[in-house]
């Protein structure tokens, strides 16, 4: 009796709408204004290190990488308000939340006591206006301001379902960053991997760059003039790394490979991943609210969330 239980328990989950559709990743690297040939060139190549990366290391589709760049540059897309929007729109009419967008900015931010800005080719984006083009976008968001004055932007496109990452921890750190260089450079490494699990996730990237940066500002005995955070709970404070705090949970979860099983290749067992995943991440958000249910309410909700992550486990297992 309770192996017909499962296998009809199985089998509703593998008919579940959206289960076993495959996972579709999606990246937007915008290049804003540049201020110059020299930065021009420098952000070109870490476009082109970042694209290499997300196709070679991390397996994402080229065709869904967007780039969007200096007007200097030839043959890509103009970084400009209008394409931001269009490239965005394209990715809303298609985009489930199953699948992951990954934006990441280079060039430059400003702040001018109110209003934080990331420079664009024409008429500025602000923060604000980032979360206005974001917002409805059903995917798992992962957003990273690599500019200097970036951190305003951690409290304004806060939310469910995002992991918002800026280079500084303070609107007034307003020198040119070091951390996109180190970025771009953990999303290549394979030393990226600090648990050696075989899979990278935003959270071993974001660590392994600020530590990188810190280790540039200490080699060469100069004060250390950013400081990178994180937030994904939603609160819009963020922490740096290695500090106290409660964010980190849910970016530790969301790996940049792809699920090593495809819907393709294995249909059931690329479902079973995605419900584990989905069921992890509802885990995260309960234990973020821990001191807001009573204590038997919170440890009812718990405890069947973990039976339910022991039996899809157990079933991942058997069919691995």
């Amino acid at each position: 009796m309770n192996r017909l239980l499962r296998t009809c328990a199985l089998a509703m989950l593998l008919l579940a709408p959206g289960l076993a559709a495959a996972e579709t990743r999606w990246a937007v690297v915008v290049s804003g204004a540049s201020g110059g040939e020299k930065y021009a060139e420098q952000m070109q190549a870490w476009r082109t290190s970042l694209q290499q990366a997300l196709v070679e290391r991390h397996g994402f589709d080229a065709a869904n990488i967007k780039l969007l760049v200096d007007e200097s540059v030839q043959g890509g897309t103009t970084g400009s308000a209008a394409n931001v929007r269009q490239v965005l729109g394209e990715i809303r009419k298609t985009a489930t939340k199953d699948d992951l967008l990954m934006i990441v900015l280079f060039g430059h931010g400003t702040f001018d006591g109110d209003v934080a800005k990331f420079n664009l080719v024409g008429p500025d984006l602000t923060a604000t206006e980032w979360n206005q083009l974001l917002t409805g976008i059903p995917a798992r968001l992962i957003l990273v301001n690599t500019t200097e004055a970036s951190f305003p932007f951690v409290d304004s496109l806060k939310g469910k379902n995002r992991v918002v990452i800026t280079a500084t921890n303070s609107a007034a750190q307003k020198y040119a960053t070091v951390f996109p260089e180190y970025f771009v450079k953990a999303m290549g490494e394979l030393s990226t991997d600090l648990d050696k699990n075989g899979r990278i996730s935003i959270h071993e990237v974001f660590d392994a760059t600020s530590l990188a940066v810190k280790q540039h500002y200490e080699q060469r005995g100069q004060l250390t003039t950013e400081r990178a955070v994180l937030d994904d709970n939603g609160d819009g404070v963020g922490r740096e790394e290695g500090a106290e705090g409660p964010d980190g949970a849910f970016a530790r979860l969301w790996n940049l490979d792809a699920e090593p099983i495809s819907a393709a290749s294995n249909p059931e067992l690329a479902a079973l991943l995605t419900q584990r995943r989905n069921l992890e991440t509802e885990a995260e958000t309960l234990k973020q609210q821990r001191d807001k249910l009573p204590p038997a309410e919170w440890q009812a909700a718990y405890e069947k969330l973990m039976i339910e992550l022991a039996r899809i486990s157990q079933e991942i297992r058997k069919r691995s």
